[in-house]
C-alpha cells in the first residue's frame, strides 16, 4: 500500500497497521502534529500519562503482559531525556518497546534550539537501535523497521526521532515489509551442538534446568516445549527473577528461585550439579555469585538467542545460538528420538539430595500478632489471590524479593518486575500498562513506600482511565534493601536510609479519587486485603509493616552459592559445602 500524507498521520497509520492498540504517551510542542491526528481517528487509543518515564514503563508492562509490543509516544528535549530510565529497563531486561519521540525541526538541530537535545546520541547506548529521521519518504518504512528490530531476534527497545518539519511534511507512505529488513538473526540452533546437549542428558547424574527470562519472550509455545522437557527428564528446573511462571511453581521438579536471594535448595543444586542447562538466561551477577566459584563441577550449556551473551561472563562447553522455541522443540525430537535416556536412578538419588536441602526451611520467620510482617502479608495476599486472573508487577527492593519468594506463579507473562536494571518507580506504571492491556483481571503492584513515591503521580494515570490497579505497599519506613546492606555490611550507620517525612497514603489516594486502606493489625490483614480485591476502582493499600526485617536468605556480594546466610528464624549463619551451618 502507498499513498500521499503527512509524516504525522504516517506515524498514526503504521501503528495501525503494525497492529498497536494503545499508546502510552504525554504531549509537547514537537509532537503536537502526531497528536492531532490520533485525536482524528478511534482505533488507537492514548493513555496519558504523568510522566514519561511512567510511559515507557507503562509501554513494558503492556509488552510483558500481552507479548506484544509496548509504544511509548513522548515529546523533545525533556520529553526523551525523562523516557532514558525506561528505555534502559527495557534494555537489560529484553522488553521489545517502540519510543517515538518528536524533534525540532531539520534547520535547527544543532542550534540549541527550545527543548533540543541530541536524543538519538543520548539514547544509543540504552537502545537495541534508534533513528533520526530527516525525510517523510523514509518515515513509514523506519517505523516499519522499529518494529522489526524490537521484535526479532533479543527483544529490546528501539527509539524513533521525528522532527516536527517531517511531521508537517507530505510524504509516499509504505506499508509493513518485514522480509525487506537486513536485521535477520539466527533462530535454529545448530543440530551439531543440540546433539552433544541431547547426549549430555542421556548421562548426567546431577542436572538442573537453569531458566530466565528468554524463554518467555520466546512466547507461550516455548515455556510449553520447556514444561514438556522437565517433565520428560524428570530433571529439577530453577530460574532467574525474570524467568519466573514459564515453568509452574506447583510442578513437581520446580526448586524455585535462585541467586542472591534464590532458596537455598536451588542454589545447593546449581552449586553441586554436573550438568547446568541454561536456557534464556545471561549469568547475570545475582544469579552467580562470584563467578570462579559459580556451578564449579558441571558440564555447562547455554541456549541463547544472542550470540554476545554466550561465554560473556561463564565460559560455555555447549554453546548453542537461537531462539529457545525453536532450540527446545529440535533438542526434545533429537532426545526422543535417541531412545528419551537419562540416568534414572542417579537422577532419583539427585533428587533425594534436593529434598535434603529443602528440609532447610530457608523462607521460615519468626512470626508475630503485634506488627504484620512483610512476609505473612504476602503470605496472605497469595492465599488470598491465586484463585483470581491475577498479574504481578513490583517496585524495587526487599517488597520485590519477597514477593518473587512468596508468590507462586503457574503461567509466564503473569510476572512483571525490573529485574536488570533494579528501577525504583517501575512498578506502578508497569501495573497501569497490565491493567490497560487486560481489563477485567486483578492486577496488583507490591511495593515498597519509598520505591512507590517515586512514581506516585501516576495515581492520576489509573483514576482518569479507570485502571483499577492494586497497589500493595508494605511499608516499612525506611529504605529497605539499603537498611539491610548497611546492618549486614557497613557496621549499622543507617546513612539516609530513611524518611522522616512520608505521607499519609490513605490521604493521598483519596485526593487523587482514589480508594485508600491501611491495616497495621495481622489480625485485620485479610479483611483487608478482600476490602482491596472487591473494590472497583484503583487502591492504595498501605501495609504497615515490621521496620527491621531482613529478606533472608541472602548470598552476600562476592560469596559462593553454598555460602548462604539464613534468617533467625531457621538458623543465623553461613551454610558450608556440605550443608552445615557456620555460626
Amino acid at each position: 500500500m502507498t499513498q500521499d500524507m503527512t509524516g504525522a498521520k504516517m506515524v498514526v497509520q503504521a501503528l495501525k497497521d503494525q497492529g498497536v492498540d494503545t499508546v502510552f504517551g504525554y504531549p509537547g510542542g514537537a509532537v503536537l502534529p502526531i497528536y492531532d491526528e490520533i485525536f482524528q481517528q478511534n482505533d488507537i487509543r492514548h493513555i496519558l500519562v504523568r510522566h514519561e518515564q511512567g510511559a515507557v514503563h507503562a509501554a513494558e508492562g503492556y509488552a510483558r503482559a500481552t507479548g506484544k509490543p509496548g509504544v511509548a509516544l513522548v515529546t523533545s528535549g525533556p520529553g526523551a531525556t525523562n523516557a532514558v530510565t525506561g528505555l534502559t529497563d527495557a534494555l537489560m531486561d529484553s522488553i521489545p518497546i517502540i519510543v517515538l519521540t518528536g524533534q525540532v525541526p531539520t534547520f535547527m538541530i544543532g542550534s540549541d534550539a527550545f527543548q533540543e537535545a541530541d536524543t538519538v546520541g543520548i539514547t544509543r547506548p540504552c537502545t537495541k537501535h534508534n533513528w533520526l529521521v530527516k525525510e517523510t519518504d523514509r518515515l513509514a518504512s523506519t517505523i516499519h523497521e522499529a518494529f522489526h528490530v524490537a521484535t526479532s531476534g533479543r527483544p529490546g527497545p528501539v527509539l524513533v526521532d521525528i522532527p516536527k518539519d517531517v511531521q508537517f511534511a507530505n510524504g509516499t507512505y509504505t506499508g509493513p515489509r518485514p522480509s525487506a529488513s537486513h536485521y535477520q538473526p539466527q533462530v535454529k540452533g545448530d543440530m551439531e551442538s543440540i546433539t552433544e546437549l541431547a547426549a549430555a542428558i542421556e548421562t548426567a547424574k546431577r542436572p538442573v534446568f537453569y531458566t530466565g527470562g528468554g524463554v518467555i519472550n520466546s512466547g507461550p509455545h516455548a515455556s510449553a516445549l520447556l514444561r514438556e522437557l522437565v517433565d520428560a527428564t524428570g530433571f529439577p528446573i530453577t530460574s532467574t527473577l525474570m524467568g519466573l511462571g514459564a515453568y509452574p511453581a506447583s510442578g513437581k521438579n520446580w526448586l524455585g528461585m535462585l541467586g542472591m536471594h534464590g532458596l537455598y535448595e536451588a542454589n545447593m543444586a546449581m552449586h553441586d550439579c554436573d550438568l547446568m542447562i541454561c536456557i534464556g538466561a545471561r549469568f547475570d551477577d545475582r544469579i552467580t555469585g562470584r563467578i570462579d566459584a559459580f556451578s564449579p563441577g558441571s558440564v555447562k550449556a547455554h541456549i541463547d538467542i544472542d550470540p554476545s551473551s554466550i561465554n560473556k561472563v561463564v565460559k560455555t562447553d555447549i554453546p548453542i545460538v537461537g531462539d529457545v522455541a525453536h532450540v527446545l522443540e529440535d533438542l526434545l525430537k533429537v532426545w526422543k528420538s535417541r531412545g528419551r535416556k537419562t540416568e534414572v536412578e542417579a537422577v532419583r538419588k539427585w533428587h533425594g539430595r534436593v529434598n535434603e536441602w529443602r528440609k532447610v526451611n530457608c523462607l521460615a520467620y519468626a512470626s508475630s500478632t503485634k506488627t504484620i510482617k512483610p512476609q505473612y502479608a504476602l503470605e496472605r495476599l497469595e492465599a488470598l489471590t491465586r484463585d483470581h486472573d491475577r498479574y504481578i508487577t513490583t517496585e524495587v527492593g526487599q517488597h520485590q524479593m519477597w514477593a518473587a519468594q512468596f508468590l507462586n506463579f503457574e503461567d509466564p507473562n503473569r510476572w512483571m518486575t525490573s529485574g536488570g536494571l533494579g528501577t525504583m518507580g517501575y512498578g506502578f506504571p508497569a501495573s497501569i500498562g497490565v491493567q490497560i492491556a487486560h481489563p477485567d483481571a486483578l492486577v496488583i503492584n507490591v511495593a515498597g513506600e519509598a520505591s512507590w513515591l517515586m512514581n506516585m503521580q501516576e495515581l492520576g494515570t489509573a483514576v482518569q482511565f479507570r485502571a483499577p490497579v492494586k497497589q500493595f505497599i508494605l511499608n516499612n519506613e525506611r529504605l529497605g534493601m539499603v537498611r539491610q546492606w548497611q546492618e549486614l555490611l557497613h557496621g549499622e550507620r543507617y546513612s539516609h536510609s530513611w524518611s522522616e517525612a512520608l505521607p499519609d497514603f490513605v490521604k493521598l489516594a483519596e485526593a487523587f479519587g482514589a480508594k485508600g486502606i491501611m491495616c497495621t493489625d495481622p489480625a485485620d490483614l485479610d479483611d483487608a486485603i478482600m476490602e482491596m480485591i472487591r473494590h472497583d476502582g484503583p487502591v492504595v493499600f498501605d501495609c504497615l509493616v515490621e521496620k527491621h526485617e531482613n529478606c533472608f536468605p541472602m548470598i552476600p556480594s562476592g560469596k559462593a552459592h553454598n555460602e548462604m546466610l539464613l534468617g533467625e528464624a531457621e538458623t543465623k549463619g553461613v551454610i558450608d559445602s556440605k550443608g552445615s551451618v557456620l555460626v
